[in-house]
Order: C-alpha cells, then sequence, then structure tokens
C-alpha cells in the first residue's frame, strides 16, 4: 500500500538527507527511506510536532544506535509537520 505520491516521498527525502543524523547522504541518498512510510502515515494521519519527534527520538537510538539531544529530533519534527502543512496547501 502507498502512502504518498512520488513528488511526496522525494520531498521527505530530501528534508530527511539535509538533516542527516548518520552523515552519509552525499553518498546513501536512500539511507533514511526506512523512515518515508512511518512518517507519511503519522502525517496523513495528524501527527502533531511531539509524535513526530518521539518517532525520530526512537529511529535515532533504536535504529541507528544515536544519542538523539545533539541531533534536535524535536527541530527536525516542527520542520516536517511545517513541510506536511505546507505540501498540503498545494495539493
Amino acid at each position: 500500500m502507498r502512502h504518498g505520491t512520488d513528488v511526496t516521498e522525494n520531498g521527505l527525502r530530501h528534508l530527511l538527507n539535509e538533516w542527516d543524523p548518520i552523515g552519509v547522504a552525499d553518498e546513501v541518498w536512500d539511507e533514511y527511506d526506512c523512515m518515508l512510510t512511518p512518517l507519511l502515515q503519522r502525517l496523513q494521519n495528524g501527527a502533531g510536532t511531539a509524535e513526530i519527534a518521539a518517532f525520530l527520538r526512537r529511529e535515532l537510538e533504536e535504529h541507528f544506535g544515536l544519542t538523539p539531544a545533539p541531533l534536535d529530533p524535536e527541530a527536525m519534527a516542527a520542520r516536517l509537520t511545517s513541510w506536511w502543512t505546507a505540501a498540503a496547501e498545494s495539493r
């Protein structure tokens, strides 16, 4: 089941690659694709910044084995929810 259009997925991928918490996006453009569907599902279901931040924090800790604090998942969550709201207005 597809949860987003290619444009939406590419936009989200771009944002995740700009954030690049493990520092490999220049070499591995799809490193964060594991987060695309879960994030799109949450955004489509109206998740707010706190829920998105909690998801990002869990991914950083459990999936990537990183300490989330210096990566500021809350700021990234705010950026993602703002992007989603702006994208929805243009759809």
